[in-house]
């Protein structure tokens, strides 16, 4: 079997091209707010507050990258939500919007977080957006990553099946093969390096994901596909975003449309558009470059005076 060497973090962004501001790795630490949930620590302790939210079966580490090249910045938090990465699964299997957004709340209170910067991807974009509309008055600005009011239901197809396949494999290398099947605009080397934070291995010598079995159940998923949150009441919460956001969508997206992108454009004046090329629903990874200048342009206009 052909050996590849693991790059470190700084490694791979110096070869992807982002920014790396600072040297430094995050301090992993834990806070219990009626479940206990594991967070990244950027430090810049003295710094405004900016919050990563990552998507559905991901984890904190996602954001690795933003982190880097915002952690001078900013003092950049990125948390595993509840189910995922190192934090505790929901002990009922509760893993509806409200508990998240509940999970949200009580985390930026923990820390004592005001004025922030909340950004999320996916899932994590959908939280965001229900935490920034019930309050205003913690939230300076918002990005909202490649998620809308209405999801693009081939996309959502694609994301079902990648997430509802077996999920104990003998190997490591079994899953990396897969996800270089599902993720097209990724390299091999990236792809190794973001499955060590996404992977446990048995006690049996068996691999399997480490985010809460019963969010990949295809029972489960099948059911809340018939009862999914009515778009009437998610544009609803979409109107009432009162701060400056940022919408990114990747240009091969199959979750968010560009009508839907349009569309949230046009039912929303504080918000404004980029488009990601070279990025499909994962924009971040995709595209990191890309999606880096997008995020600082767009903060460059929130913090001017």
């Amino acid at each position: 079997m052909t050996t590849h060497k693991e790059l470190s973090l700084h490694e791979a962004a110096a070869v992807t091209g982002v920014t790396i501001a600072d040297n430094r790795l995050p301090a992993s630490r834990y806070a219990d707010v009626g479940i206990r949930l594991h967070y990244l620590d950027w430090g810049s302790e003295d710094k405004p507050w900016l919050l990563c939210l990552h998507g559905a079966a991901q984890n904190a580490h996602m954001w690795d990258f933003t982190a880097l090249a915002l952690c001078t910045r900013y003092r950049v938090i990125a948390v595993d939500q509840r189910g995922h990465g190192d934090s505790a699964w929901a002990p009922n299997g509760e893993y509806d919007r409200a508990s998240y957004v509940e999970d949200v709340g009580n985390f930026v209170g923990h820390l004592g977080m005001e004025n922030l910067v909340l950004v999320g991807l996916s899932m994590g974009g959908s939280n965001s957006v229900a935490y920034a509309a019930a309050h205003p008055d913690r939230v300076k600005a918002l990005v909202v990553v490649d998620v809308g009011p209405e999801p693009a239901s081939n996309g959502g197809r694609v994301v079902n099946n990648f997430v509802t396949q077996k999920d104990v494999l003998d190997t490591y290398e079994e899953f990396v093969q897969r996800v270089i099947a599902y993720s097209p605009f990724r390299p091999e080397w990236q792809i190794r390096g973001s499955l060590r934070h996404s992977l446990m291995q048995r006690p049996d010598g068996k691999w399997t994901w480490k985010y809460d079995p019963v969010l990949r159940d295809p029972a489960r998923r099948a059911q809340q596909q018939s009862v999914r949150e009515d778009p009437a009441s998610r544009w609803e919460l979409w109107e009432r975003i009162a701060c400056p956001t940022l919408i990114i969508r990747g240009e091969q997206s199959d979750v968010l449309s560009s009508e839907v992108a349009q569309r949230m454009l046009e039912r929303n004046r504080n918000s404004r558009l980029v488009e990601v090329p070279n990025a499909g629903h994962r924009v971040p990874g995709d595209n990191p470059v890309a999606f880096e200048e997008a995020v600082r342009a767009f903060l460059d206009e929130v913090d001017a005076p």
